[in-house]
């Protein structure tokens, strides 16, 4: 059992450090880059219900979105509408991965991250809120939503 959790925990590891290799690559590469973290490429579908679930991304407790019940979304952050006409793929990405990589002030969570977190437990620790996959699937979502 404890082999399991440690592989468990080298894999995400690297998982992580991917994600945030690809990170700095998109920067140095520049924005017409699609620079998915992960293949296949994310899939919008399954990105809206990430975005929706509260159980999952949680983006709706801070964020507002023309998605799910409107009558119970955030108003902390940004409208998610119009979120691909305002930002790339790779903006989305490095937004999502690590938001405080653009603004250190943000309280929107690094969902790649599996340093700094306070109060994580024990269960979660080293492990990221979102997969690859999944921040792949939620920026394909996002570039969906034009207006």
């Amino acid at each position: 059992m404890v082999n399991l959790r440690l592989r468990a925990s080298v894999a995400m590891r690297v998982r992580t450090l991917a994600v945030a290799l690809m990170l700095q690559l998109g920067d140095a590469i520049g924005e017409n880059s699609q620079n998915q973290l992960v293949t296949p490429p994310g899939d919008a579908a399954r990105g809206e219900s990430i975005v929706i679930n509260r159980q999952v991304g949680l983006c709706l407790l801070c964020h507002s979105a023309p998605a799910g019940d409107t009558r119970v979304q955030g108003n902390l952050a940004p409208s998610l509408a119009g979120a691909g006409a305002r930002w790339s793929a790779v903006q989305l990405r490095q937004r999502i991965a690590n938001a405080r990589s653009i603004n250190p002030d943000s309280i929107m969570p690094s969902y790649a991250s599996t340093e700094g977190l306070n109060r994580a437990a024990p269960a979660w620790v080293g492990q990221p809120i979102l997969s690859p996959q999944q921040i792949e699937d939620v920026v394909a979502y996002l570039q969906t939503l034009r207006e």
